[in-house]
């Protein structure tokens, strides 16, 4: 006698569940930073008269961004996000030529974050606007500071959401199971209720997993996963596909 096995959605979830919040990764799911060299290379001239080549622009930018990724969960409120972008102007200004060692880190900063903006995938605020309409609640989990929240709102996604969570306000990040408990309890679901959707899989896909969350990993075009991706789980090129899942619909466009 053969065990019964409960038939599957696309999300692996059984077919009876009924998915009532969705969990969302910020940076590289909902919102992607805008090429930002040209806009600094800009910046520097006209505020400090600074010629830079696109060359020397993109690796400042580089160790400036190694620097924040490293450090950005010590911004978990205003004061400490100020402190936060000016060392990491700091550390801009280092890996910029020499000529630039003498720019004054408040006006730096100035400068770093006016070249720095973020805007939405193009489907995601139609996406988020359809769930929403369907009574699927809607909350960020994203490893962040606390600017994420500036970062939706000027976005346009903010009146989108039911909630936000960040890694540096709750002092947890993915994959780590605070941050998804604290989602869940935003949301208002159990975990048997949500998915959560995310393109990575060290972090978005392996704790969702941990924490009993069906996951989605999305898988832009020209861009690869940053780990392999673990058997059974599901993948997804833009958030479109959602709304067929949310349907319950039996044929959906994911890659297995």
């Amino acid at each position: 006698m053969t065990g019964f096995r409960p038939s599957v959605t696309a999300s692996g979830r059984p077919a009876g569940d009924v998915t009532r919040a969705l969990l969302l990764d910020a940076l590289g799911t909902l919102v992607e930073l805008e090429p930002p060299v040209e806009p600094l290379r800009r910046e520097l001239r006209a505020r400090f008269g600074v010629e830079l080549s696109a060359a020397e622009a993109g690796a400042a930018l580089r160790a400036e961004i190694a620097f924040y990724r490293a450090h950005h969960d010590e911004a978990s409120d205003r004061a400490a996000l100020a402190d936060l972008r000016e060392r990491a102007a700091g550390a801009l200004r280092d890996a910029l030529p020499a000529a630039c060692a003498a720019l004054e880190l408040g006006p730096l900063t100035e400068a770093l974050l006016a070249a720095l903006r973020f805007r939405p995938f193009a489907e995601v605020p139609e996406v988020l606007r359809v769930a929403r309409e369907r009574g699927v609640r809607l909350v960020v989990v994203s490893n962040w500071d606390v600017s994420l929240h500036d970062v939706l709102e000027q976005t346009g996604l903010a009146p989108l959401l039911d909630g936000v969570v960040t890694s540096a306000e709750i002092g947890s990040a993915k994959p780590a199971g605070a941050i998804f408990a604290r989602g869940l309890s935003l949301a208002g679901v159990s975990a048997g209720q949500a998915l959560h959707v995310g393109d990575s899989v060290e972090h978005d896909v392996a704790g969702a997993l941990a924490a009993g969350i069906a996951p989605l990993l999305l898988v832009r075009e020209g861009t690869v996963p940053d780990a392999p991706v673990p058997p059974g789980v599901r993948t997804i090129a833009t958030l479109r596909p959602l709304l067929q899942l949310l349907d319950g619909a039996r044929s959906v466009s994911l890659r297995p």
